[in-house]
C-alpha cells in the first residue's frame, strides 16, 4: 500500500506491506542505520523516532513496532535528521558535554526521546527516559544531558515539520474512499483500493469494513499486534489502521458521565486522570514508556483481554461500562463481564470496542501496582478499589484485580464481607477469609499463588491505612 508522509523535513510517498515496520524500512530502505534495533518488542527504546502530527505535536514513539500506515499525514524525525543547518540538536552537545555516551548503541535512541521531550517542554526527566535503556549503566550523565537542554532553543523542525504538514495537506491527508467503506492512502490513479489495508476516518466506515471483514485485525498503537510481526512472524490478514478515527479519539466529560473512546491512547488517558482519579494516573505513569503510552490505546488494552493489563482493574473498580458497536449495531456491557475466560471476551466477530464509560463521582479510587520493577514491568498484582463510607461504616465497595485470575477480575465476596465494617485495618480484616473464595491465583515466574494472595490483603490494608490518612508509601528514590 502506499503510504506518504515526512522524513527530516522530506515528503516521502512509499509503497509498502501494511505490516512493515519503520524500523526495518528506514534500515533497509533508506540507509538510515542511525535508529538502532535492539529488543525488537518496544522495550529498549534503541529504535526511538520522533513523530510529529498536526493535532499533538512531537512525540517519541518506537520504530520497531510502528507500521508504516501509522505515519500517514505524519512527519518523523531520526537522529539523523535532528539538528538544523548541519549543527547538532541540543540533545546531541549535552550528550557528548555530559559523557552520556558509552558504547553509543542506545545513544540514537536516547536521543530521540530526548529530543521529543524537549519538544514538548517536559522536565520529569526519568520519566521521558524510562524507554530507553543503556547497556552500560550511564543513566546518571544522560540525565544530566536532558537537565542541560531544558532552556535551550527548539529547533526550527519542531514548529516546521507541523508547518508543513499544514501546507501540504492535499498531498499528505488526502481521503480517498475504498469504495464508500473507509478512507486509504494516496495511491495511482489507476489503481483500484485495497480491501486488505483500510484507514477508516469515522467508526461508521470502520463499522461498515470490520462487518464485512470479521476476520480482520484492528490496529490502534500496534503496541501489542506489533509483536505478532515481529515475534511470531504472523501475517495479519486484512488489517485496519484506526488512528484516523477522530470520534474514536473523543474524550467527553458530563455532568454525570465520563466516556473515553476506544482509540484514546493512554497518555491522553493518564492526563484525564491526573484530573479526576489521581491513583489512576499514577499507575499509568508505570504502563510501558513514554514510547508506549503516546502509542497504545484504551480500546486496544481492553479488547486484547490479558488478565495483567492494567486499564481494566481500576475501570471496573469505578463501575465501567463498556460499549461495543457491529455495523449499525451498538450494545453495552459492565466492563467485568467482557471477560469471560482467558484469551476469550463477549466480542463478537466483526464487532469491535468503540468506547468506555464510567458515572463521574468524588475520588475514592485507589490503585497500586506491584511488580519487580518500578518501571516498564508487568504486574504480577494489581489492585483497584473504591470503598464508599457512611456513618463511618462500609455502605458500598467496589474492588478489582488484575493477575489474581485468568482475567481481570471483581473480588465480589470480599465486598460482600466488607459491608458494614468500619474503614479501619482492623475492619477489612474482617475479610481476610473472603478473599480464596474470590481467587485461586497461580505460581509463576513474577510471583507465587500465596504471595500474589498476601499482597491483596496487603493492599486492602493500606486502602484503610490511606483512608485514615497514614503514611504507606516509602520514599521513592531515582536518579
Amino acid at each position: 500500500m502506499r503510504t506518504a508522509f515526512l522524513l527530516n523535513g522530506i515528503p516521502v510517498e512509499t509503497e509498502t506491506r501494511p505490516t512493515e515496520t519503520l524500523l526495518d524500512w528506514l534500515r533497509t530502505h533508506r540507509g538510515l542505520t542511525g535508529t538502532k534495533e535492539g529488543c525488537n518488542e518496544g522495550d529498549c527504546g534503541a529504535c526511538t523516532v520522533v513523530v510529529t502530527d498536526r493535532e499533538r505535536g512531537a512525540r517519541a514513539l518506537n520504530a520497531c513496532i510502528l507500521f508504516l500506515p501509522q505515519l500517514h499525514g505524519k512527519a518523523v524525525r531520526t537522529v539523523e535528521g535532528l539538528g538544523d543547518d548541519g549543527a547538532p540538536h541540543p540533545a546531541q552537545q549535552a550528550m557528548v558535554d555530559h559523557h552520556g555516551s558509552q558504547c553509543g548503541f542506545c545513544t540514537p535512541g536516547f536521543v530521540a526521546a530526548m529530543a521529543a521531550a524537549h519538544a514538548e517542554e517536559r522536565s520529569d526527566h526519568a520519566d521521558a527516559l524510562a524507554g530507553n535503556l543503556c547497556r552500560c549503566t550511564g543513566y546518571a550523565p544522560i540525565l544530566r544531558a536532558a537537565k542541560a537542554i531544558e532552556t535551550a532553543p527548539r529547533p526550527a523542525w519542531v514548529a516546521g515539520d507541523r508547518a508543513a504538514l499544514d501546507t501540504h495537506r492535499s498531498f499528505f491527508l488526502g481521503e480517498i474512499s475504498s469504495g464508500g467503506e473507509a478512507a486509504q492512502p494516496p495511491r495511482g490513479a489507476d489503481s483500484p483500493p485495497d480491501p486488505a489495508c483500510v484507514l477508516p476516518e469515522t467508526s461508521d466506515q470502520l463499522a461498515t469494513w470490520y462487518a464485512a471483514h470479521p476476520d480482520a485485525t484492528l490496529i490502534g498503537g500496534a503496541t501489542d499486534v506489533g509483536l505478532w510481526v515481529t515475534k511470531e512472524l504472523r501475517d495479519l490478514g486484512p488489517v485496519a489502521f484506526l488512528h484516523r478515527c477522530r470520534d474514536l479519539q473523543e474524550i467527553e466529560v458530563g455532568e454525570r458521565e465520563i466516556r473515553i473512546g476506544a482509540a484514546v491512547t493512554l497518555d491522553r488517558v493518564r492526563a484525564l486522570m491526573a484530573e479526576y482519579h489521581p491513583s489512576f494516573a499514577e499507575l499509568l505513569r508505570r504502563y510501558g514508556s513514554a514510547q508506549v503510552r503516546a502509542a497504545a490505546t484504551l480500546g486496544g488494552n481492553i479488547a486484547n483481554g490479558s488478565p495483567i493489563g492494567d486499564s481494566p482493574p481500576p475501570l471496573i473498580a469505578l463501575g465501567a461500562t463498556l460499549h461495543l458497536r457491529h455495523g449499525a449495531t451498538r450494545r453495552s456491557l459492565p466492563l467485568e463481564d467482557f471477560f469471560l475466560d482467558y484469551g476469550r471476551q463477549d466480542r463478537a466477530p466483526g464487532e469491535f470496542v468503540e468506547a468506555v464509560s464510567f458515572p463521574r463521582r468524588p475520588d475514592r479510587l485507589r490503585v497500586w501496582k506491584v511488580s519487580k520493577r518500578f518501571d516498564q514491568d508487568i504486574s504480577a498484582v494489581c489492585g483497584a478499589f473504591d470503598l464508599a463510607v457512611e456513618d463511618g461504616r462500609i455502605a458500598a465497595a467496589r474492588i478489582a484485580f488484575g493477575g489474581m485470575a485468568a482475567t481481570p477480575k471483581r473480588a465480589r465476596a470480599v465486598e460482600t464481607a466488607l459491608l458494614g465494617q468500619p474503614l479501619t485495618p482492623e475492619g477489612v480484616a474482617a475479610a481476610d477469609a473472603a478473599w480464596t473464595e474470590d481467587f485461586r491465583p497461580i505460581s509463576d515466574m513474577r510471583a507465587s499463588a500465596d504471595y500474589r494472595l498476601n499482597v491483596a490483603r496487603n493492599l486492602l490494608q493500606r486502602y484503610a491505612l490511606d483512608h485514615a490518612g497514614r503514611a504507606t508509601s516509602v520514599l521513592e528514590v531515582r536518579p
